[in-house]
């Protein structure tokens, strides 16, 4: 049996950046997964680095909002009903802690690991040779009514004053300036100009897992749910044989907590899935920057398979079959303000793990010796893995981290 430091389950962009930074620190790691690098949740984002998501996104509190999601009529957000039974505990939980207070302690918590989110990507792109891949300019979210800019403005202004996040107000002149190809109908946009973008979000994380196996780490193909105590050391069965190792970083994003429960260990992780989809060009039509459209809820940006469209929030079971329903809508309004063309690929299904307080679980699980957990970064997997991989190596290798680990920790929904 081979042995080894640390075995981190789980390929994507989380376990990537956990295992690179504990490699980094001269920990024997490895990496496993069922798939190869990035081929699950970690394929379908956006592939956006979100530097500036200093609020989380929050259940709204709007009644209109919450109707509209009720009936259907809105397109951000899906409740699929016969689901409810499976997903309503998560749900309520996810409301509780959607509130003023909650949200703004979330916030906080945000700081300190998207401050270092862009410096970690940039630091393993450059290092792994991937730098090609990197987009600037960051994103603008569109508007189709002067009121709904200055309502956005509000909200920017003040996460500004008190997160120091810019932004910048673009009206319809600006707006078709910088992307002619949009619709002229549109009032205006909002820039944020931080955040960074990859034109393939699992492209890079396959460049930063080949990054690890050149610097001396491995990668198995095997089955999370092998893991087994041995002794003083933790199994997992792999293609090439059991493996074993006195530490293990649970980093399987939405199936997490199915590990964690195998060990007696329960956490309130939820999944909200989503979809995307590939779309050839319409007459010749360029973007500039990714778009966000969050009255409709979809962002469009250019991909190396074509234009990506990706949709919300879907609450279902995670393993329920793929019922595309947003996805058809929120197409269909793309179109309205540009010119997307035909479907290149079938859509897409992912599932983000989300905790009810939107924020991530790093750190040792209580009772479980050489058990970690690094999890749960809901929307913000892609931007953060590299960051809090950082910090969860630090911790376990006797560092002083980076931030106070304290909000992520694992028995913080104990009571």
């Amino acid at each position: 049996m081979e042995r080894f430091d640390v075995i981190v389950l789980g390929a994507g962009m989380v376990g990537i950046g956990t295992a690179v930074h504990l490699r980094d620190r001269g920990r024997h790691v490895a990496l496993v997964d069922r798939r190869g690098p990035a081929e699950e949740t970690s394929f379908g984002n956006a592939g956006l680095i979100q530097s500036e998501a200093i609020m989380p996104y929050a259940f709204p509190r709007d009644p209109k909002v919450i109707l509209g999601v009720i009936t259907g009529q809105r397109t951000d957000a899906r409740v699929v009903w016969h689901a409810l039974p499976a997903t309503a505990r998560w749900l309520l939980a996810y409301v509780g802690q959607s509130g003023p207070a909650a949200v703004h302690r979330t916030a906080i918590a945000n700081v300190p690991i998207l401050a270092r989110a862009l410096p970690e990507h940039m630091r393993l792109m450059e290092r792994a040779g991937a730098t090609d891949l990197l987009r600037s300019g960051g994103y603008i979210r569109v508007y189709r009514e002067a009121r709904e800019i200055e309502a956005a403005l509000e909200v920017d202004e003040a996460v500004r004053r008190e997160f120091g996040v810019p932004y910048e107000a673009w009206d319809g002149a600006r707006l078709r300036e910088e992307e002619p190809h949009i619709a002229s109908t549109l009032a205006g946009a909002v820039h944020m100009p931080e955040p960074g973008r990859v034109i393939d979000p699992s492209d890079t994380g396959k460049a930063y897992a080949a990054l690890f196996e050149r610097e001396g780490g491995t990668f198995r193909i095997g089955e999370a749910a092998s893991l087994a105590r041995d002794g003083s050391l933790w199994r997992v069965e792999t293609e090439a044989g059991p493996i074993a190792a006195p530490d293990v970083v649970v980093a399987l994003g939405p199936w997490s907590g199915d590990a964690l429960a195998r060990e007696g260990v329960r956490v309130p992780l939820g999944v909200k899935r989503g979809y995307h989809r590939h779309y050839r060009p319409a007459r010749q039509g360029v973007l500039n920057h990714l778009v966000l459209d969050p009255a409709v809820g979809y962002a469009l940006g250019t991909n190396k398979r074509g234009f990506r469209l990706t949709t919300g929030a879907e609450f279902d079971r995670r393993d329920a079959p793929p019922t595309p329903v947003q996805l058809a809508r929120v197409e269909q309004r793309a179109r309205e303000i540009f010119p997307l063309g035909e479907a290149i690929d079938e859509p897409w299904l992912g599932s983000r793990p989300c905790l009810p307080d939107l924020l991530p679980m790093i750190g040792p699980v209580p009772g479980k010796a050489g058990l970690w957990a690094h999890f749960g970064h809901h929307h913000l997997g892609f931007t953060l893995g590299p960051a809090t991989g950082r910090l969860l190596a630090e911790m376990m290798t006797g560092e002083t981290p980076y931030a106070d680990p304290t909000p992520y920790r694992v028995d913080r929904f104990a009571a």
